[in-house]
């Protein structure tokens, strides 16, 4: 791994990512989840094409699209507190897309880390609740620094460890909240 402009530049747009998603862990509303989400993807879509780690961008690119949908789905349609038919079909096309994303940009296993962190992420933001939300953020936080770790992002590795941190703590004021104070 060589330290240079390019990979000081994608460790800055890790950090902006890392971030922007650490906030999304304290937000309580779904579509405020989406929209910051959305803010870290483009950052983590720059850091992944400076660092060359092509199944990781690719997988950035479908949550990108996902998050664009559901979305739209909910302007147009508005908030729903159970999910519907389109909901499932909505699903199955994004897992689709992960399938099919990660087919041109396979490099070995270690590379399938991040379409396992984009799985898991993708049920949980598909979920009409964030409490799962939040719950899903512990493996998925693993997974990515497991996957930052095997692309040499060294910010990649350090703030998802801090944003699994935040995950946690997110879920368990969450489990608190809706138990009135007590675990």
């Amino acid at each position: 791994m060589e330290i240079d402009f390019i990979y000081i530049l994608s460790q800055i747009f890790t950090i902006l990512m890392y971030a922007l998603m650490a906030w999304t862990y304290f937000l309580k509303d779904k579509r405020k989840i989406v929209i910051v989400s959305a803010f870290s993807l483009v950052a983590s879509i720059i850091a992944y094409i400076l660092l060359g780690a092509w199944t990781g961008l690719a997988m950035c690119v479908v949550a990108m699209l996902r998050n664009l949908y559901i979305l739209w789905e909910e302007k147009k349609n508005g908030k729903r507190e159970t999910n519907e038919k389109r909901d499932y079909i909505f699903l199955a096309i994004v897992y689709l897309g992960i399938i099919l994303a990660t087919i041109p940009t396979y490099e070995e296993f270690l590379s399938l880390l991040s379409v396992f962190a984009t799985s898991i992420y993708t049920y949980s933001i598909w979920q009409k609740g964030t409490r799962i939300y939040k719950f899903c953020g512990i493996p998925v936080g693993i997974l990515w620094i497991a996957y930052n770790a095997y692309v040499k992002s060294i910010f990649g590795v350090i703030l998802e460890a801090f944003l699994l941190i935040a995950s946690v703590i997110g879920y368990v004021a969450e489990v608190k909240s809706a138990k009135g104070g007590k675990i």
